[in-house]
C-alpha cells in the first residue's frame, strides 16, 4: 500500500522534515553514567533514523542534576561536557536525513528520592504523586526562577551540539505540567493562582530559549490534551493552553495525555484501541495554526495514514512501534507492512525500565543492544551448513531466523500442524489479537529468510539426522505444571480450556494460579461463569506491569469473580477445591464445578537424552526448553544462542 500522507514532506518552523513520522521521546536509560550519549545510545537512535523516522525526539533529557533525575543513565544537558558526544548523536541521525530534537525534562514529584541522592522531590506544590508516594516540597519562588535558567541552559547546550530543536516536556505530570495543571499547582505566588500565573513558568522558559537560541530555533511543547484527573487540565483548558503557547511563538505542539496518577492513559496497555485519544490532537489542531504531533497508540501504518487523512494531526507519533521494530517507517514506505513487528502493548518495556534497567522489548531482542547484537554484528559463517530447530513457537522461529540470516541452511521441525506454539492460545483472551499478528509476521520472516519448515513432523533424532544437521536447537516450549494432589485428575489445564480441548461445566470455576495465564483465563471465562482465582502468593500477575494487572483484576471483579491471594491448592473435590491459607495453614473449601490449572509450565525436552547422545554440546536449549518464562525470555534466549552459535 502507498501512504501518500505519511511520506509527505513536512515543516516545523523553518525546519523541513522528509516525512510525517515522529519518534517521540521515551525514557531508555541508554546514556553513559556521565549523562553523555555513548555508543549504545547513538546506535539506538541511528537505527530508528535508518528505519524511517523523519524526526526523532530524544528520551527525557535532564536539565537539573540536583532534583531532576528521571531514570538511571539518563541523557543530560546540564553541562557543556556532553556536547561532543551529543554532536556525534546528531551526526549519526542526520546521516539518514532525519532531524533530532532534545526533550528538556524535569520529573518534579514523579521521581523517587533514591534517584536524587535521598533528597526530597520538588514540585509546584506539596501535592504527592500517589504512584511515587513521597511528599514533595514546593519550590520557592527563587528556586523556580533558577529552574527556568536550567531549562534555558539545557536548550543552549543542545543547540551548541547541533540539534535541530528542543521540546519542553510539559505533559504527563512532570514538573512543567505540575505548574500548568490546577491539580498540582496550589501556589499563591506569581507562579500560581490564575491561568496566567500557572503559565508563567513555561512562559519564562520559552522566552529565555528564544532570547538565547534565536527566533529560528524550533521549540516544541509536549502537553496534555487531558490530565484525566478531577481538577486537572480538561479538553477545554488544553485548547486554551495551546492557543496561549502559540502566541508565545513556539513552532510545534506534541499532544499526549495523563499523569502518573491517571495511570494507563499515558502509556496504553493492550486493552486500549488504536486512536482512542485521537480527538485530543484534533481539538487542538482546529484551534492553532502551528503543526501538531499526536500520539494515538498507533500500531499499523494504514492507521497512521488514516489519522493524517482525517486531520487529527500534522505528524504522527510512533513511539513503542519503533521499539518493537526499528524499521517501522522503512517497511511502511516499501509496502512491507506485514513484516513489521507491531507493538503488543504488553508494557514489558516500561516494567523493565521501572526496575532500574535499560529499556527492553518483548518482540525485539536487539533493542538497546544494537551496538553488540545488531544486524551488522551477525557473523555470516553458515556457508550452507545445516542446523535443525525443534519447536515452532516464538523461540524456535526466532532462532531459525537468526541462523538463516547467518547463512545456515535451517530446518525447523514442528510436531503440530501450525507454527506459533502456545502463543496461539495466548492470543485468544480479550485484547490479545496483536499476538496473532506477531505469529503471522514471524511466519513471513521465516519464508523470506528461506527457512525450511516441516509441520506435523516431530524432531526425532532420526528425522534430524536425515537432514545432515551439525547442531540442534531444542525449543519445544513447556508443558503445564500438574501437581500430584488428591483429586487432581478432575482438573483441566488452562491451555486445554483455551484451545477448546476441555469442557467447562457447571457455574463455579476455580482457576488455580494468578499469573498472566490464570488472570487472562479468568477474564475469558468470567463472562459466562462465576470465577474464583486462587493464588498462593500475596500478589497476582507475576511480573506483569501494574496497570495490566489492575485492568485484569477489575475486569474479573466486574464480572462477579473473586481473587483469593495467599491460598494454596491442597485437593480437588467433587464440587469444591480445598485450599490452605499460606499464613495460618487453615484449610477451607471453595465451590468449583470445574477446576482450571494455570500453575506455570515446566521445560519440555522431547528426545533429550537421545539428541544429547547424538549431538553432545551441539544440542542447544532455548526458550522454555531452557528455562520457562514469558515471550520476552523466549525470544531473547533464542536470539542470543543463535547469534553466538559456532563463533
Amino acid at each position: 500500500m502507498t501512504y501518500t500522507k505519511l511520506f509527505e514532506a513536512g515543516r516545523i518552523g523553518t525546519l523541513e522534515l522528509k516525512n510525517r513520522i515522529v519518534m517521540p521521546a521515551m525514557g531508555c536509560s541508554f546514556a553513559e553514567s556521565t549523562g553523555e550519549a555513548g555508543a549504545r545510545m547513538i546506535r539506538y537512535y541511528a537505527e530508528r533514523a535508518r528505519g524511517g523516522a523523519g524526526l526523532i525526539i530524544t528520551e527525557i533529557t535532564r536539565v537539573d542534576d540536583e532534583t531532576g533525575v528521571g531514570t538511571p543513565n539518563q541523557l543530560s544537558v546540564t553541562n557543556t561536557h556532553v556536547v561532543p558526544q551529543l554532536h556525534r548523536l546528531v551526526e549519526a541521525v542526520h546521516a539518514y536525513d532525519t532531524k533530532l530534537f532534545v526533550q528538556l525534562h524535569h520529573p518534579g514529584n514523579q521521581t523517587p528520592s533514591r534517584l536524587i541522592g535521598g533528597k526530597q522531590p520538588v514540585s509546584a506544590s506539596d501535592v504527592t504523586c500517589r504512584v511515587i508516594g513521597e511528599q514533595p516540597r514546593p519550590l520557592t519562588t527563587e528556586e523556580v526562577e533558577a529552574m527556568v535558567k536550567k531549562f534555558v541552559t539545557g536548550a543552549v547546550i543542545a543547540q551548541k551540539a547541533g540539534v535541530d530543536g528542543v521540546e519542553i516536556h510539559a505533559a504527563h505530570g512532570y514538573l512543567v505540567s505540575q505548574f500548568l495543571s490546577p491539580y498540582t499547582n496550589k501556589r499563591e505566588d506569581k507562579y500560581g493562582g490564575s491561568f496566567e500565573g500557572r503559565m508563567r513558568f513555561i512562559t519564562e522558559i520559552i522566552m529565555g530559549i528564544r532570547a538565547y537560541c534565536g527566533p529560528k530555533f524550533p521549540i516544541s511543547v509536549r502537553m496534555n490534551g487531558n490530565d484525566y484527573l478531577p481538577g486537572g487540565i480538561d479538553e477545554e483548558e488544553s485548547v486554551k493552553i495551546a492557543v496561549y503557547l502559540e502566541k508565545l511563538g513556539i513552532n510545534c505542539l506534541n499532544i499526549s495525555c495523563g499523569m502518573y496518577d491517571s495511570g494507563s492513559t499515558i502509556i496504553e496497555p493492550s486493552y486500549f484501541a488504536e486512536g482512542w485519544k485521537k480527538h485530543l490532537g484534533a481539538n487542538i489542531r482546529k484551534a492553532v495554526n502551528i503543526p501538531v504531533i499526536a500520539v494515538d497508540n498507533i500500531k499499523h501504518p494504514a492507521f497512521a495514514e488514516q489519522m493524517l487523512e482525517e486531520g487529527n494531526s500534522d505528524f504522527v507519533g510512533i513511539a513503542r512501534g519503533f521499539l518493537a521494530d526499528p524499521e517501522w517507517g522503512l517497511k511502511a514506505y516499501e509496502g512491507r507492512d506485514n513484516e513489521i513487528r507491531k507493538c503488543l502493548g504488553c508494557m514489558e518495556c516500561f516494567r523493565i525500565l521501572n526496575d532500574g534497567l535499560p529499556l527492553g522489548c518483548t518482540l525485539n531482542p536487539v533493542l538497546g543492544r544494537e551496538f553488540e547484537y545488531g544486524r551488522d554484528k551477525l557473523v555470516r559463517n553458515g556457508a550452507g551448513r545445516t542446523v535443525a530447530v525443534i519447536g515452532g513457537g516464538p523461540a524456535g522461529m526466532q532462532a531459525a531466523l537468526v541462523l538463516a540470516k547467518r547463512g545456515f541452511r535451517t530446518v525447523l521441525f514442528e510436531a503440530s500442524d501450525k507454527l506459533g506454539g502456545t502463543v496461539n492460545l495466548a492470543a485468544l483472551p480479550p485484547n490479545k489479537t496483536m499476538l496473532s499478528e506477531f505469529v503471522e509476521t514471524q511466519k513471513l520472516e521465516l519464508e523470506l529468510a528461506g527457512v525450511e519448515v516441516r509441520l506435523n513432523t516431530p524432531g526425532t533424532p532420526e528425522a534430524v539426522k536425515e537432514t545432515g544437521a551439525e547442531a540442534v536447537f531444542l525449543t519445544a516450549g513447556g508443558s503445564p505444571v500438574v501437581p500430584a494432589l488428591p483429586g487432581i485428575e478432575r482438573a483441566v489445564t488452562a491451555e486445554d480450556v483455551l484451545a477448546g480441548r476441555a469442557e467447562v461445566t457447571g457455574q463455579n470455576v476455580a482457576v488455580i494460579g494468578g499469573g498472566v495465564t490464570g488472570l487472562e483465563t479468568a477474564e475469558t471465562l468470567g463472562a459466562d461463569y462465576k470465577v474464583t482465582v486462587v493464588e498462593m502468593l500475596d500478589k497476582v500477575g507475576g511480573n506483569l506491569y501494574p496497570s495490566v494487572v489492575m485492568h485484569l483484576a477489575e475486569t474479573i471483579a466486574k464480572a462477579g469473580g473473586t481473587i483469593c491471594k495467599g491460598y494454596a491448592l491442597t485437593a480437588v473435590n467433587e464440587k469444591t477445591v480445598t485450599v490452605r491459607n499460606t499464613k495460618t495453614n487453615e484449610e477451607t473449601e471453595i465451590p468449583a464445578d470445574t477446576v482450571v490449572l494455570a500453575m506455570g509450565v515446566r521445560s519440555s525436552r522431547p528426545e533429550f537424552e537421545a539428541l544429547k547422545k547424538e549431538f553432545g554440546t551441539r544440542l542447544i536449549l532455548a526458550g522454555d526448553s531452557a528455562k520457562p518464562g514469558q515471550i520476552y525470555d523466549a525470544l531473547h534466549s533464542a536470539y542470543d544462542r543463535a547469534f553466538v552459535y559456532g563463533i
